[in-house]
């Protein structure tokens, strides 16, 4: 296995100011795009308060924060609305019911159609936020990965998480070979190098409406 980057590169928190794309608003719940380069929630030292959470709570104040989407990374997000939608949701993140799908641009060419990446992971504490596989404290992790298009040089997935773990699709292509184009936690150079940005987008979620247990299901158009 490939180890974790040498170094964590610096981060300069410069978050987009663009109005954040909302794309469904009910009730109970709701739905966003969210820009690469912005926190999902506020993070802990000076200028890090600007985050996805802070800014849908300045137009709908009871807007609560279910899961999370890396900084880095782009794409659709549920918020709960009220109490017992945060509840309903989040059990289905937890109890894996949610289905997720993510694009994703990597380095070289993979090598079949489709695959299955099932590798434990575990923080790697001494260089923290990094993540590590682990074959004996980590915790379960599996990807399944099917190949959009090729590149000259890289190539476009699309990723379906089973499970979500911290930095897992990242970690997990890093793993076989084809690191994230700018990827700034886990490529090599000429991978990170490649991309202005994390080429990685969360495309789809769905998951069951908690007032009634509809089946729903949200896009958020790819960005790059």
């Amino acid at each position: 296995m490939t180890n974790s980057a040498a170094f964590i590169r610096p981060l300069n928190y410069c978050p987009p100011q663009e109005p954040i794309d909302i794309l469904y608003t009910g009730d109970q719940y709701l739905v966003v795009n969210k820009p690469a380069g912005l926190l999902s929630v506020a993070g802990k030292g000076h200028g890090m308060d600007d985050c996805l959470e802070s800014r849908v709570k300045t137009i709908h104040p009871s807007a609560r924060i279910i899961h999370r989407l890396d900084l880095a990374t782009s794409g659709v997000m549920v918020m709960a609305l009220t109490s017992p939608a945060h509840r309903h949701i989040g059990l289905q993140f937890e109890r894996r019911h949610v289905q997720k799908s993510y694009v994703a641009n990597v380095w070289g060419d993979v090598v079949g159609n489709t695959g299955h990446i099932d590798l434990p992971l575990i923080c790697d504490w001494p260089n923290r936020p990094l993540q590590k596989v682990d074959f004996e404290n980590g915790k379960k992790a599996e990807t399944d990965w099917q190949v959009a298009h090729r590149y000259k040089g890289n190539s476009r997935l699309y990723l379906h998480p089973k499970t979500g773990r911290s930095h897992q699709l990242r970690v997990h292509l890093n793993e076989i070979g084809h690191p994230i184009l700018g990827d700034p936690l886990y490529a090599h150079e000429k991978a990170y190098a490649a991309s202005n940005r994390l080429m990685l987008h969360a495309h789809t979620l769905a998951f069951y409406h908690p007032d009634g247990g509809v089946w729903m299901e949200y896009e958020a158009n790819v960005p790059f």
